[in-house]
């Protein structure tokens, strides 16, 4: 009894240690990814030109964070940078969704998405996150992608390429590997079609052979850097051009996709939601405006038609440029 009463008390002193690692690990990410979200909207105002971005600072029981919003500003309709750091115990449900299992989780990262006033201006999402459990694993995840309205193959390619070469950097199958995990996971199933170009998506990768900690530390930071200076210009280079009505229409049904994405597939709405995470900061993600038109279907020969038809997975956008 006096053996097996010692390898529990290791155990739980084992477990503490475990604990107070994480927490350091997390303390470190954190401070990283914060001065990300202050960087990437310093650089959106700059683009903008017009509006600034609010700073909400929320506290609830399960952590903090910062909401920052830009809305209706000269080129951009709405959009938000969002950091937030949360730690508490896995209920049935989280731990389900995250696939772990484990008592306590901690997480921190920053989300963003951006939705122009022109047509012309695509939508773009960005996510990096770090989690840590009680149990000792830990996992990096996050992702670019850009779904236009209107999709522009030479935008897409350079989009992509700029994407590949940062990828290049830390690994030579991170991209191929990443670019078929986006245009798997942005895809409506319901509409067989894909949110977008897609762009790049990786989920609980663990510090190991491949990349260890500081190596994922520099890749999401990168990734974090690129996000605003991709989309300042893509919103450079198409925010002055005229529009009709016509394709102001077809932004807003492009945007209830958008939507529909958002609440029906989304792992980092549903994650958020479940753990009680800041509702508002949570949805700032849907766009301003939204149309649903009972079976609409794009004109024959239309740029509709043409975007439709480019909306599927596996298309190499690189050699389409």
């Amino acid at each position: 009894m006096i053996g097996l009463t010692r390898q529990v008390q290791g155990l739980a002193v084992f477990g503490n240690l475990i604990g107070i690692f994480m927490f350091e690990r997390l303390d470190f990410v954190a401070e990283r990814y914060a001065q990300l979200q202050a960087e990437g909207c310093s650089l959106i105002e700059q683009c903008d030109g017009k509006e600034f971005f609010t700073k909400d600072r929320w506290s609830k029981e399960i952590g903090s964070g910062i909401t920052r919003v830009l809305s209706d500003g000269d080129k951009i309709a709405k959009g938000a940078l969002n950091f937030s750091r949360v730690s508490g115990n896995l209920n049935e449900g989280m731990s389900a969704a995250l696939g772990v299992k484990a008592e306590k989780y901690a997480a921190t990262g920053i989300s963003s998405i951006f939705h122009g006033k022109n047509p012309f201006v695509p939508t773009i999402h960005m996510n990096v996150r770090y989690f840590a459990f009680d149990n000792g694993m830990e996992w990096f995840g996050g992702g670019i992608d850009l779904t236009p309205v209107y999709i522009d193959t030479r935008q897409a390619a350079a989009f992509h390429q700029h994407l590949r070469q940062v990828c290049d950097k830390y690994h030579p199958g991170f991209y191929p590997e990443f670019k078929s995990w986006a245009d798997d996971y942005f895809f409506l199933k319901h509409r067989n079609e894909t949110r977008g170009v897609g762009g790049i998506f990786f989920d609980r990768q663990q510090p190991g052979a491949d990349l260890d900690f500081e190596g994922w530390m520099a890749f999401t930071t990168e990734l974090a850097r690129l996000y605003p200076v991709l989309y300042s210009e893509l919103v450079n280079g198409n925010a002055d051009k005229p529009y009709s009505e016509k394709e102001a229409e077809w932004q807003k049904i492009r945007w209830g996709r958008y939507a529909e994405f958002n609440l029906v597939y989304d792992r980092g709405t549903k994650f958020g939601l479940e753990s009680g995470g800041n509702a508002e900061s949570i949805l700032i993600s849907l766009p301003p405006d939204v149309k649903w038109k009972y079976q609409f279907t794009p004109e024959e020969g239309s740029r509709e038609e043409q975007t439709q038809k480019l909306l599927k997975k596996g298309i190499n956008w690189i050699e389409m440029g």
